[in-house]
């Protein structure tokens, strides 16, 4: 069934990383944070390069994580482990684990908002809302409560992978999340910075699938592919009261 155009949706779902919380800033702070405090080569790296290659790295394992390749944990100590590895440093289990949770610390300490997120929710008020994630529930749910979101959005509305055992871009997770609301899928709009895992995703499985492009990095081709698949396209969650209606 097509989602309904903006003036029949009754709820309103989010992707948490890089859609309300500002994931991105926080890792690019919190690598730095620990390659400086680590000191000696790793903290003389090109800033740029070893950001990208961080992020890399999370690309890499965490999508494994998500397949089932690899359990939580063996995510984190595989992106450890790749990372020094160029300076020649091994870690085994224990001290993979130690590295990545002091890189943690690091990031946790920049864990905020993105600035448009207070206005877009109080303006799309009265509807329901909720959360899509890919993750653990523990660790989701410490970055909103790490960042008051709770105050806006229910925790009880918070649907991760590692809970209910699917991950988006499978429809099932987007209908789990559209019935705790009480609505159909339908009557539901999905937004993500993600264009095939958060909106197409969202898109097929009956939902208003909204991409949020915040640094504009959408080339021709996904736009093309974006509005074929019936997905609206917004740089600012403040374009979003708009679209709804």
């Amino acid at each position: 069934m097509a989602a309904v155009s903006g003036g029949g949706i009754r709820a309103v779902l989010f992707d948490l990383d890089d859609t309300l919380f500002a994931h991105r800033e926080s890792v690019e702070t919190g690598i730095h944070a620990y390659r400086a405090a680590l000191g000696g080569a790793l903290a003389q790296g090109e800033p740029a390069a070893e950001f990208a290659r961080w992020n890399a790295l999370e690309e890499e394992h965490y999508h494994r994580y998500l397949a089932g390749e690899v359990d939580f944990r063996e995510q984190r100590r595989a992106r450890a482990r790749g990372f020094v590895a160029p300076y020649g440093i091994e870690l085994d289990d224990g001290a993979a684990e130690a590295w990545f949770e002091t890189y943690l610390v690091h990031y946790e300490t920049s864990w905020r908002l993105h600035d448009d997120v207070g206005d877009c929710i109080a303006a799309i008020a009265p509807r329901a809302l909720g959360i899509i994630t890919n993750g653990e529930l523990a660790f989701q749910t410490a970055k909103i409560l790490g960042t008051g979101l709770e105050a806006l959005i229910p925790l009880e509305n918070v649907v991760a992978s590692g809970e209910v055992g699917v991950a988006k871009p499978d429809a099932r997770i987007f209908e789990l999340a559209a019935d705790h609301l009480g609505v159909t899928t339908a009557e539901a709009c999905y937004v993500g910075d993600r264009l095939h895992t958060d909106a197409i995703g969202a898109a097929r499985a009956g939902m208003l699938g909204v991409l949020i492009d915040r640094r504009g990095v959408a080339t021709a081709e996904q736009l093309a592919e974006a509005a074929a698949e019936g997905v609206h396209v917004i740089r600012s969650l403040d374009e979003l009261p708009a679209l709804l209606g």
